[in-house]
Order: C-alpha cells, then structure tokens, then sequence
C-alpha cells in the first residue's frame, strides 16, 4: 500500500511539475502541454505565462491567478499583478503595491520606496537614492548603500558606488570592489573588467590586462569568451590567454564546442581549435543549444545539427520569447526538445523531427515555464 501511495504522489509531483505554454488562438487565452494537448482550455480573455505554479488571469478588469489545473487559487481582484518567484508577487490594489504569498494574502512589505519584483529569491529595496536587497523572508541582507545593483545572474550581482563598478553574492559579500570603470559578469571567481583604459581579467583578485583589446564579452558555459583587439575578434580561455586569435569581425557563443563566425559578410562555424567545420554560407546564426541543433538562416531560420547538416529546412521564424515572456535569457531554438518558431504568421512549436507538437499553430504562444 505504501508502495502504491509513493507512486500516485509521485505522479502527483511529476503532473504539478510540468511546464506548460501559454498560447492564445481565437482571441482567447490557453495552456498547452509539451504533447501539444490542452491542459487548461483557451477561455481567458487576458492571461501571462506561468511562473511558481501559478499564472495569472484577467476577469472584469480584476487579476487573479490560476493553478496548473486551471482552478482559480487567488481570486480576481487586484488592479495589476507581476510574476511569482520565491512564493511572492508584486500586486496592485487601490494605487498601492504590496507583496503578496501563493495564498493571496498581504505580507508585510520591507521599509523601501519602492516595491520591486523578485528574481531568484532576491529583490531590490531603495531609500531615497540608495538600493539594498531582501531577501524571501522579506529580511534585509544589504542595506540600501549602493548607486546601481543589477539582476543576479546566478549567486552574483554587479553593483555601482561613485561611477565605480564591482561585484557581489546573495549575502551582500563583496566579492569584486568597486573599483572598476566597467565589469562583467561573474563566471566561476573570474570576471572581465575595464580600469582606466585597460581591459582585462579578474582572478584571485588580481587585475590581469589583455593588452590591446579594447572589449570583453562575458564568459559562457564552456569557458571561453570573446574579445575584440585592433577592431577584429578572437577568443580567450579563464587565463587571459588567447585561445583563437582575433580575427573575425562577429563572432558569438561557444556551445557545445562550436561556435558562429562572421566571414566574407556570412555566418558559419568553428571547432575549439578554430577550424572552420561549417562553411559561412548563412545570413545568420545562432549558437548551438544542448539538443545538437542550431538556428541558420538564409531569408528564413532553418536548424542544423553538429555535422552542418541542414536538418530542418528554412521555413521560419524564430526570437527568444514572446511579448509577455518574463525570462531575458530565454534562449533562441531548441530548448529541450522543442523549438518556438512562427511559419505563415502562427506560432507554434516543432520537435527535432521539425513537426509541430499536436499539428496546432496559433495567434500567439510562449515559451513552456512552471
């Protein structure tokens, strides 16, 4: 019996934990599941993605939210709702913004001008001209001291005092002083910075100039970044050291051991060793996602697999997320499994195969998210 009762919970858990896609067709609003079948029917006539286990809905000019069932949780009466993270919302009530839980019930919000949305369990406070950070206990981990926080991007943010820049965690531990004219992204305790004229790496704290270059990107998930020196472009590895030298004029991203160039006004792509494996015959180019499959295009986006094999055709579309999508790094292609593309003026998604989940092309659909 216990036995049967952990499979149904885990069922359970596992129907609760599915992303579902936010499509609208005939004017109203619906769900859809990766299969392509509708989890919760179009019936609304405004509605935003998921997020948290919960989306919100618009009846009679009131927003509510709704579970993956499509049971409304929190009834409809706030003027304006955000996006949940952490378990919390940004709402809107009688001119007034406050936080709210998955109940729908008021917490008490931090001593801030202003009330910011949650990103990753961390939102913004400010006092007069300065910003701190709470936490999802809605207690002060950094007081407001700083000129400019940015968004985490991962346990790391960049921060700004006095048109200086530098870089700190979760905790509100410096991590990078601001000591810096510009700065990146932290990767794996190193980061790109400018000081002065110079540009160049962070590591083990230690200012390290790349000479001659004159831009950094940010470091990707394969450790190698590119860098720009006597107006062309090459890569670097964590050291500072050069990997590929520059020599292109646009390059992008490094995955999964490829990445685009920009040759002769088109786009192809290189190896680690900077051997050209697919020949620059594309208008554009996107990187490679985990599935093996990459956005070309010629007029159209097509996808080609690790060989340059054109798999499927140029028939499409394609960006990085919808106009209600609240992801900004939202990647551009096959994200496990399936692509959002647009043929004829509809949206839908395709497999690998390059057949549009459960036949269906709409007005509008969104990337799948919780």
């Amino acid at each position: 019996m216990k036995k049967y009762l952990f499979i149904l919970l885990f069922l359970m858990q596992f129907v609760n934990a599915q992303e579902l896609a936010l499509v609208k067709i005939d004017g109203k609003f619906g769900y859809i599941l990766k299969s392509g079948n509708f989890a919760i029917e179009p019936k609304f006539k405004v509605a935003k993605n998921f997020s948290n286990g919960l989306a919100a809905f618009e009846e009679n000019k009131k927003w509510g939210f709704i579970n993956t069932k499509g049971e409304i949780v929190i009834p409809a009466t706030f003027d304006d709702v955000k996006y949940f993270d952490s378990g919390i919302c940004v709402v809107a009530k009688d001119k007034r913004w406050f936080y709210i839980d998955k109940k729908g019930e008021e917490l008490k919000s931090p001593d801030s001008d202003k009330i910011y949305d949650f990103e990753n369990g961390i939102a913004f406070i400010r006092k007069e001209k300065k910003v701190g950070l709470i936490d999802a206990h809605l207690k002060v981990v950094v007081e407001p001291s700083y000129d400019v926080i940015k968004s985490f991007e991962g346990d790391f943010a960049r921060v700004r005092n006095n048109g200086m820049w530098g870089i700190i965690d979760k905790t509100g531990k410096i991590v990078v002083k601001t000591e810096y004219n510009e700065i990146g992204d932290y990767h794996k305790e190193i980061v790109w910075a400018r000081s002065g004229e110079s540009f160049g790496l962070i590591i083990a704290g230690n200012f390290k100039v790349i000479e001659g270059v004159d831009k950094i990107w940010d470091f990707s998930s394969q450790d190698l970044t590119y860098a720009r020196k006597d107006k062309k472009i090459g890569f670097i590895d964590l050291k500072g050291e050069w990997v590929i030298e520059p020599k292109y004029d646009k390059v992008k991203a490094f995955s999964n051991n490829m990445a685009p160039v920009f040759v002769d006004k088109k786009w192809g792509y290189i190896n680690k060793s900077g051997k050209m494996v697919v020949e620059p015959v594309y208008d554009d180019a996107e990187v490679f996602s985990n599935d093996g499959l990459a956005p070309v295009k010629n007029e159209k986006w097509g996808f080609i697999d690790l060989t340059g094999k054109l798999v499927i055709p140029n028939l499409y579309e394609i960006s990085a997320g919808g106009m209600l999508s609240i992801f900004k790094n939202q990647d551009k292609g096959f994200i496990d499994g399936l692509a959002r593309v647009k043929k004829d003026k509809k949206w839908g998604f395709i497999n690998k195969e390059g057949n549009a989940i459960g036949g269906q092309w709409f007005d509008n659909a969104e990337p799948f998210l919780k």
